[in-house]
């Protein structure tokens, strides 16, 4: 365990050397490299609130698909809910939803003067449903979100805070020009970032 700690260890300070995306013909890589270079998402739900019911609506939400570096993405978004949110009151009633993640979050699009929308500065576009993770899954779950977010661990206990994550049936790329790529979960979770 030590041994595979040390290599992902080094493997990471290779990369960050490297700074490195994937190039552009990699959809799926990129899809899952930019999912774990990313700390939060924007999460569109179908409202099921009063006076916006039926209309989309997009919150910003904490995520993680694992520790950070080279070794720790499983390319699964988890996420820390409580039925108290808004979003996770209009998910009860409809669990499909679209995740986006961007690398406009991360130094690499300020570093190359990247404006947000500009498709250089790649996102991705997750669409499917949320659901609670089970027991057998709530350990690596946790693991992916305190690790990345440690404030976590103290938020309050009577919010009754769950684990979830976010299942993807369809994903799009956007990071060059010339449109959206479109990568099956099969594609996206058989590669690495």
């Amino acid at each position: 365990m030590a041994r595979l700690l040390l290599l992902c260890a080094a493997s990471g300070l290779l990369l960050a050397a490297a700074a490195a995306i994937p190039p552009p013909e990699e959809a799926a890589r990129m899809a899952r490299y930019v999912l774990h270079s990313c700390d939060w998402g924007a999460l569109a739900t179908l409202s099921a609130q009063e006076g916006l019911r039926g209309r989309p609506f997009a919150n910003i939400f904490s995520l993680s698909d694992g520790p950070p570096g080279p070794c720790g993405g499983s390319g699964v978004p988890y996420l820390y809910l409580t039925d108290m949110e808004i979003s996770v009151q209009d998910l009860e009633v409809n669990s499909n939803a679209s995740l986006t993640v961007s690398l406009a979050q991360t130094p690499y699009c300020r570093k190359h003067k990247y404006d947000p929308q500009n498709p250089l500065c790649a996102h991705i576009i997750f669409v499917g449903s949320i659901v609670k993770v089970n027991d057998s899954e709530a350990g690596l779950a946790k693991k992916a979100l305190f690790t990345r977010h440690p404030e976590m661990e103290s938020w309050p206990k009577d919010h009754n805070w769950f684990f979830a994550k976010f299942n993807i049936t369809n994903i799009w790329v956007l990071d060059y020009f010339g449109g959206l790529k479109i990568v099956t979960p099969e594609e996206y979770y058989s590669v690495k970032p």
